[in-house]
């Protein structure tokens, strides 16, 4: 689907040859003397339309409106929030197989953040999956021309806005493939086409590699799989070679069947979206390439399938992580952290900014939070504010949850360095400590979005979150980093040691903050 972006006012909008027409009236819309506000006016005034956030009246063949097709929307506060709303309550019309050009007209006001909205929004509701279908039908929405008051001043707000779609579209894709066609070696072989991208570039470990680095932890994961495992590797170099980078690391198990440890039959099938985490990382990739940030990301994915076999690793056994510490595998359907464990020990060598996981982690973390919000735990409290910033401004939501050392208490083993388990209560958090123990003093933060990465139901399927949040994140760290590049260096000698500085420029804290697989 192609996007442009257009100068257009409401007497120009009627012009628009289209299939559909959309007119976002926000509060205090003020009509001018075209045909589109007086009609506008009159509905608002004989009470057939309010101007709340999705409202709306559909219209047909409007004389002087050269539309098919006219839906006068309320855009409420105009926010980035309102607006996504209001173009989610079009959803059918949009999606219709009849509506191939649209035009998305804003009456009034249009901020850049809810022109990025309103993209987003558009391909959101229009998303058809079809890969591995025959008979259905692809998206029939072609062209979306978005009409803005001031093209100029919406240009960054459009522009992020079309790169974030090629993102959350390619994690949608990868997420929702079967696990038959998003095997470990296809999802590097994805992450491959990245690289034709500028500034990015792939390496790929094979088993042989893995095993030469010492990670036992991920190997055991996959030992019970006929599919060989993988370790994805990509750089996207925006800055200078001596930025420190960001680390993105993404949980990729292709499929989950809790390996001896075996999940109920159920619902098993979801187990195809365990690899959204890693699904989320490549389309972040896939947003930087288009948006080109000066700033420096690596992205560390460890795609394996955990299947029961006789070589799959045991409930009981001990194995040595590539950090060296060993691990008691007390529960096999608790694998996330073990692949995730060595992909941490790993990133340290980049000397990061600071390291993000994303991961479908814990069914604890779904009961507590739902679909709304990602579970967000980290070591490091201007991290944490950053990365919860950044959902905010991505309509990407996720929570802040806490870190106390006693929940690591139930990780303890007899026979081991730890368990991978701690029983039932607070499961997302005992998951988080149990990561911690790997990231050393490293700015860490961990994204738990077992219960936001896809939707069960009529409306199953992968959301890709959270992409929006990791780049918007990434991007202002970018934006960061620049002005801190161009701000005038002092000479002179500070009087006292200050406290140690975390990622986003606050001191590092150790105060307490926090599957549909585990």
């Amino acid at each position: 689907m192609n996007f442009d972006l257009k100068t257009l006012e409401l007497a120009a909008a009627a012009s628009e040859k289209c299939d559909l027409l959309i007119v976002l009236l926000p509060e205090g819309f003020k009509p001018g003397k075209d045909a589109l506000s007086a009609l506008a006016a009159l509905a608002l005034k004989n009470g057939d339309l309010t101007t709340k956030a999705g409202k709306h009246l559909q219209l047909y063949q409007v004389p002087a409106v050269a539309a098919r097709r006219v839906v006068l929307v309320g855009l409420g506060d105009g926010s980035a929030r309102a607006t996504r709303q209001a173009l989610q309550a079009l959803g059918g019309a949009i999606k219709a197989p009849q509506t191939k050009r649209v035009v998305l007209c804003f009456a009034g006001a249009a901020p850049a953040v809810s022109v990025s909205a309103a993209v987003q929004a558009v391909a959101d509701v229009s998303y058809v999956y079809t890969t591995t279908k025959t008979k259905v039908e692809a998206r029939s929405l072609s062209r979306c021309v978005v009409g803005v008051p001031d093209a100029a001043g919406a240009r960054d707000g459009f522009d992020s806005g079309v790169a974030l779609v090629a993102g959350v579209e390619f994690a949608r894709e990868w997420g929702n493939r079967p696990a038959n066609h998003a095997t470990p070696s296809l999802l590097a072989d994805a992450a491959k086409t990245l690289a034709k991208l500028p500034r990015i570039q792939c390496k790929v470990h094979g088993p042989a590699e893995v095993a030469r680095l010492g990670m036992g932890a991920f190997m055991a994961v996959a030992k019970g799989s006929e599919e060989p495992l993988r370790f994805i590797e990509l750089r996207y170099n925006g800055a200078a070679k001596d930025q420190a980078p960001i680390v993105l690391v993404g949980k990729g198990i292709t499929f989950d069947t809790g390996g001896i440890s075996i999940k109920p039959a159920p619902e098993m099938d979801e187990m195809k979206f365990d690899m959204c985490g890693a699904a989320s990382v490549l389309g972040t990739f896939r947003a930087l390439g288009e948006l080109q940030p000066a700033i420096n990301v690596v992205g560390l994915i460890p795609a394996c399938e955990n299947m029961p076999d006789g070589r799959a690793v045991k409930p009981g056994d001990v194995v040595t992580s590539m950090s060296g510490q060993t691990i008691e595998i007390l529960n096999t359907d608790a694998e996330g952290r073990l692949v995730l464990c060595d992909a941490l020990t790993y990133a340290a060598r980049f000397k990061p900014a600071a390291v993000v996981d994303i991961a479908t982690l814990t069914g604890a973390c779904v009961i507590a939070l739902g679909g709304v919000r990602s579970g967000l735990f980290a070591n490091n409290d201007g991290l944490a504010e950053s990365l919860q910033a950044a959902g905010e401004a991505a309509q990407d939501l996720c929570w802040r949850m806490p870190l106390d050392d006693d929940y690591a208490d139930g990780l303890k083993s007899n026979f081991a360095d730890m368990g991978n388990v701690a029983g039932r209560a607070g499961g997302s958090i005992t998951a988080a400590k149990f990561l911690q123990k790997f990231v050393g003093d490293m700015p860490w933060a961990h994204l738990d979005i077992a219960g936001t990465a896809w939707k069960g139901g009529a409306a199953k399927g992968s959301t890709g979150r959270p992409v929006a949040l990791l780049v918007h994140y990434v991007l202002e760290q970018s934006t960061s980093q620049v002005r801190q590049a161009k701000a005038p260096k002092s000479t002179s000698r500070p009087a006292t040691k200050t406290a140690a500085v975390g990622a986003a420029g606050k001191p590092a804290a150790k105060r307490s903050s926090g599957s549909k697989t585990a």
